[in-house]
């Protein structure tokens, strides 16, 4: 009886396989070695994480831009000597003329002479009063063209009938030139600020409107649909969907639009001078016409210039850099 209780041993003291606590205290038996999955072996683990890394690391390489930051120093010396050789380029050219007297030295004033012209008009005092005289009529007049020219380009954009009627007109007055609008608002206006913010107004409008219709026509269908899903109709749809998604043309078409108003005035000032309206850069340009004085003439040419590129440079060339950067179409550098 005793000898059919006691466990069964190996030699050793350890219960044999068919003894009844083997399955709880001993090692692992051969049923539970084939029950539990094989582990991988060493070398076939590592080839699958490699895999998987490699893959990640090929889907972040095509997520991402690799740039090379520069100094500060070396991108301003890259972005502004261009621009500077091409200046001294200019003014070199400028002066061989002068020398070799390819015009009469009273018609083609040199460099230095234009440059003593500026000083003089800056020592009056003068200067800068004609520089915001222009800019102010000028940002005034552009202001009220864009409010115009998008109520007008959301209307012809959206509706049918007004592109039919009205499109074709937009495009000729975008191409008409804006002096032509001079005489006919000297004649409706008088000799006033009104006709100056007339001619603009009828430069730039066409312009701004054109180019909003070109940014909704470039919209794609879904995300229309997808803004009528979410409830985004109406003024709601124009503010969050609509001019977001037209937004690089519509830029496009304001950046023209202050171009075009900027020549209008211009134009304007040039043939509207009255002396209670002030002298802007056009009555400067005119009034060294008058006096015959070429130095006069070109600097206020220069002034013209100037204004013009500075406006684009310091306020239409960030928001393009922008919005084309919160596009994924420009990659900060």
């Amino acid at each position: 009886m005793a000898s059919t209780e006691t466990r069964a041993q190996s030699a050793d003291g350890t219960p044999t396989d068919g003894a009844p606590g083997a399955a709880a205290s001993g090692p692992a038996t051969d049923a539970g070695t084939a029950a539990a999955p094989a582990p991988p072996a060493d070398g076939q683990g590592k080839d699958t994480s490699a895999d998987l890394a490699g893959l990640e690391a090929g889907l972040d390489a095509l997520e991402s831009t690799v740039v090379d930051r520069q100094p500060w120093l070396r991108s301003l010396a890259s972005k502004a000597f261009p621009p500077l050789i091409a200046i001294v380029i200019v003014l070199g050219l400028w002066q061989l003329a002068y020398h070799f007297e390819l015009k009469p030295h009273y018609l083609l004033p040199s460099p230095v002479d234009v440059g003593r012209s500026l000083q003089e008009k800056w020592l009056e005092g003068t200067l800068l009063s004609f520089v915001w005289t222009s800019v102010s009529r000028g940002a005034l007049g552009f202001l009220a063209s864009v409010v115009i020219g998008t109520a007008l380009g959301l209307v012809v954009a959206r509706v049918r009938a007004v592109r039919a009627a009205i499109g074709p007109i937009l495009s000729g007055l975008q191409s008409l030139p804006s002096v032509a609008w001079v005489p006919a608002a000297i004649i409706w206006f008088g000799l006033s600020d009104a006709t100056i913010y007339a001619v603009v107004l009828l430069g730039a409008v066409p312009s701004i409107a054109n180019g909003l219709v070109a940014g909704v026509d470039q919209i794609s269908p879904l995300y229309l649909r997808a803004g009528r899903t979410l409830g985004a109709t109406g003024l709601a749809g124009v503010r969050h969907v609509l001019l977001p998604a037209s937004l690089p043309g519509y830029l496009a078409g304001l950046k023209q639009g202050w171009a075009f108003s900027w020549r209008s005035l211009m134009a304007a000032e040039l043939i509207v001078n009255a002396p209670d309206l002030g002298t802007g850069l056009g009555q400067l340009l005119e009034q060294g016409r008058e006096f015959q004085d070429m130095s006069w003439v070109l600097a206020a040419i220069l002034l013209i210039l100037i204004v013009g590129i500075g406006i684009e440079l310091l306020i239409f060339a960030p928001i393009e850099r922008r919005v084309l950067r919160s596009r994924g179409l420009l990659v900060k550098g």
